[in-house]
């Protein structure tokens, strides 16, 4: 299994996925293949090195023709120049340029800003209107396409099986955010910007990719995003963006708000991270195996990367269990007989009773059983439909345990199996339960009896043979 952990300090977008990935180590041959069996025209693809603020980072840049051409990466245009991020400009070595801007604690308070901050937003919402009327005088072509069409073109793509998969999922999850955003059915909506030619080869290279490393989990904690306004197709929309937005709230991913005044986190790659992720927490230790870059086109300030790294969880050397609980007080006693051997016989290391009162002085049994964490879900089901309970608490604990082996021994009463525990330098032997009860019943002797005359036999000859167990 591979995992993947997404770094997401300076948002995500597709491009910047592509670029991670690429720089983790997809193989550039197997994307351009694959793209170039997407029946979508009007574009090339470019792969390059860059330098953000220092640090070098696989650039994938989606070129369209002037046919298609958008304002994706126009931040005069998507945001206005007054008042934004400024141009510095001093090239990264690689013919690109990075933007800085100084960040001003501003007041937003209608009756409390002054005068000049008041005439700065008036500023920059005139120069935004200037462009939509200069961008309305110069329209550009602009793809339409609802979600039935692209996933044709993905359908009819030579994508693997698993890739094709993986973008359709993408463009589901952005299909459902757009349509929530415009009032109108999954059916109805057309995609508008995210419809557009660079979108769909960003979303399908970022599935190839993930394809061709094998990534299997994808852990991303949150999205670290913008605020402002940024101008789109209809207009101007407050960050993050409503479809932005509706896939955080729907896919439950956390947002940490920044006060850089730009949108960080694109609706394609909040859709990549809501289709892709199988969980939002870390391992509390973990190895990286390989660090990946991906440059952003978009520079506000901060470094436009995403990092992207495949970690390996980290072998504990501590005992790690579970205790699973559950009070239980409308249950016969039969009932949970029957449980607790259910619970042994599939695995459970240890299963007991407790007696509690609950609320109202009802007399009532807590359930505890320790198992390992491969065993949660199937100890759970067990509970669940042999029991009356509707809740379990689930704990994870560090134990200390003694080095065990579990052997066999020969005694004149014959085959007795038995636990022998190591404790700095000296060793303690016991005979097992089920050896010594079966002794008893085919003797005819005391269980007392057979465990004293088997505790002195084995002491005195320490004869024992078998295999060596730990963790037990």
């Amino acid at each position: 299994m591979k995992t993947l952990y997404l770094e997401c300090y300076s948002g995500i977008s597709g491009d910047m996925t592509v670029g991670a990935l690429l720089d983790l180590g997809a193989d550039p041959d197997v994307l351009k293949a694959q793209l170039g069996s997407l029946p979508v025209k009007g574009y090339k693809a470019e792969i390059s090195r860059v330098r953000k603020s220092g640090l070098a980072a696989c650039d994938f840049n989606v070129i369209l023709d002037k046919e298609h051409e958008n304002h994706d990466h126009d931040n005069e245009y998507l945001y206005g120049h007054h008042g934004h991020p400024q141009e510095v400009h001093g090239h990264d070595g690689h013919g690109h340029q990075e933007y800085h801007h100084e960040e001003h604690a501003h007041s937003h308070g209608s009756h409390s800003q002054p005068e000049h901050l008041r005439h700065h937003e008036h500023s920059h919402t005139e120069h935004l209107r200037h462009h939509e009327h200069s961008h309305a005088e110069h329209p550009h072509h602009h793809d339409h396409r609802g979600l039935p069409e692209i996933l044709r073109i993905i359908e009819n793509s030579q994508m693997t099986e698993r890739a094709r998969i993986i973008a359709s999922d993408i463009f589901r999850v952005l299909a459902e955010a757009e349509a929530k955003a415009h009032g109108t059915s999954l059916e109805e909506v057309h995609f508008h910007e995210v419809g557009a030619v660079d979108s769909i080869v960003d979303i399908a290279a970022v599935a190839i990719c993930l394809d061709n490393l094998g990534i299997t989990d994808v852990i991303v904690p949150e999205l670290y995003e913008g605020r402002g306004v940024i101008r789109c197709q209809h207009g101007l929309i407050p960050v993050p963006v409503p479809a932005t937005a509706n896939i955080a709230q729907s896919h439950g991913i956390s947002l940490h708000m920044t006060d850089t005044e730009a949108e960080l986190v694109t609706p394609t790659g909040a859709a990549i991270v809501a289709a892709v992720r199988t969980s939002d927490r870390l391992p509390a230790r973990y190895r990286i195996l390989k660090t990946g870059l991906g440059a952003g086109k978009r520079d506000y300030g901060r470094t436009s990367i995403l990092r992207a790294m495949l970690i390996d969880e980290d072998p504990d050397t501590s005992d790690i269990i579970y205790k699973l609980e559950t009070n239980i007080d409308d249950c016969t006693g039969e009932a949970l007989g029957y449980v607790m051997e259910r619970l042994l016989e599939a695995g459970a290391r240890d299963v007991h009773y407790i007696p509690v009162f609950m609320k109202k002085n009802r007399p009532a049994w807590q359930l505890n059983i320790i198992c390992r964490e491969e065993q949660i879900q199937q100890m759970e089901e067990i509970i669940f439909r042999e029991t009356t309970t509707i809740g379990i608490r689930r704990m994870r604990m560090e134990r200390t345990v003694l080095n065990r082996r579990l052997c066999t021994a020969e005694t004149s009463l014959g085959t007795v199996e038995i636990k022998i525990c190591s404790l700095n330098g000296s060793e303690r032997i016991y005979p097992e339960y089920e050896s010594i009860s079966r002794i008893s019943r085919e003797s005819g002797r005391s269980y007392q009896e057979v465990w004293s005359l088997v505790c002195r036999e084995l002491w005195d000859s320490c004869d024992v043979s078998g295999t060596t167990y730990t963790n037990i």
